[in-house]
């Protein structure tokens, strides 16, 4: 099917556990996003990003795009990779609200987030983002948009760089209007400056990617899993436990299904590593680590080996 048909929330979450099949390379062929938006709950939708990295064919629309609607204004959750995916993103929002994009808020400082900003920006849109991701974006920005921009060709034309216009530390508070989103840094997660996004009226949290469950986790160079675990137990369980969760890749779920994904992948690599540890194994151990319970997530083949190394790595000094 070309289209992702509008799904109620209750379909979406009595899926679990989810079967994977092959994805086409577009789903929405007559718009650059990878797939229509669904209705994650009233005033809510997210256009629902491809599962796997950057392409031409999916147009850099490999995570979630989502936007909610108040009585006053439009909030969009990440600017998108290109200025022509939010664009197209716009045209969405246009079908359903002739009201503006008053803010754009990013979920972190990656490409997939913020390189998108500038079209939003032209639109009369705040852009808002964690200081960590601003400080992300000024660093790597410019790299992360030339690599797009191989991949992409005539699809990054118009793609730009732009600064933030307000960024916060632990949390921050918009009013669109009826709804109220409350975004917050709950801690260190898989990147830099990641936040989360709460729609209280809902029971919506917008979780970004503190949370996976359809795609594997990405451990970075600089990403501390002891810490994400800390900032899973302690902050994101008690918030998010029985809300709808939209993640950063993947579609709307619940708790039960990111924690399995996230905190119990998490905790299963790194115990499979401290056993490495105490045996005195090396990094080619780790390597060789026994995956299988998540090696059907989409990216597992390109990540897993990834992951292992860099955990044991992390822990021979934590």
């Amino acid at each position: 099917m070309r289209f992702i048909k509008p799904l109620t929330i209750a379909v979406m979450l009595s899926a679990a556990p989810f079967a994977f099949a092959v994805t086409p390379a577009d789903k929405y062929p007559e718009s650059q996003l990878y797939s229509k938006p669904v209705k994650v709950a009233e005033n809510i939708y997210s256009a629902i990003g491809q599962l796997k990295f950057y392409t031409y064919e999916n147009a850099g629309h490999n995570n979630n795009l989502s936007y909610v609607i108040g009585d006053d204004a439009v909030l969009v959750v990440n600017g998108s990779s290109s200025y022509q995916l939010s664009k197209a993103l716009h045209e969405e929002i246009k079908q359903v609200t002739s009201l503006p994009v008053k803010w754009v808020v990013d979920e972190n400082g990656q490409s997939h987030a913020a390189l998108g900003n500038s079209y939003w920006k032209e639109q009369g849109a705040t852009i808002i983002a964690h200081k960590d991701a601003a400080k992300e974006v000024e660093t790597h920005g410019f790299s992360g948009l030339n690599s797009l921009k191989e991949i992409l060709k005539e699809r990054a034309e118009g793609t730009t760089i732009i600064p933030f216009d307000e960024v916060f530390e632990d949390e921050m508070e918009l009013d669109l209007g009826g709804l109220t989103a409350k975004l917050v840094h709950l801690g260190p997660a898989h990147s830099a400056g990641d936040i989360s996004v709460i729609i209280p009226e809902r029971n919506v949290i917008i979780a970004g990617d503190i949370a996976f469950h359809q795609r594997m986790l990405p451990v970075f160079p600089e990403t501390n899993t002891a810490e994400w675990l800390e900032t899973w137990i302690n902050e994101f369980t008690p918030l998010a436990k029985d809300m709808i969760i939209v993640p950063g890749h993947g579609d709307p779920t619940n708790f039960v299904e990111v924690d399995k994904y996230t905190r119990g992948y998490l905790e299963y690599l790194r115990g499979k590593v401290q056993e490495i540890l105490d045996e005195g194994g090396t990094l080619s151990d780790a390597y060789a680590i026994d995956q299988t319970p998540y090696m059907h997530l989409e990216t597992a083949d390109e990540l897993a080996g990834k992951n292992a190394g860099r955990i044991f790595e992390a822990m021979e000094w934590e």
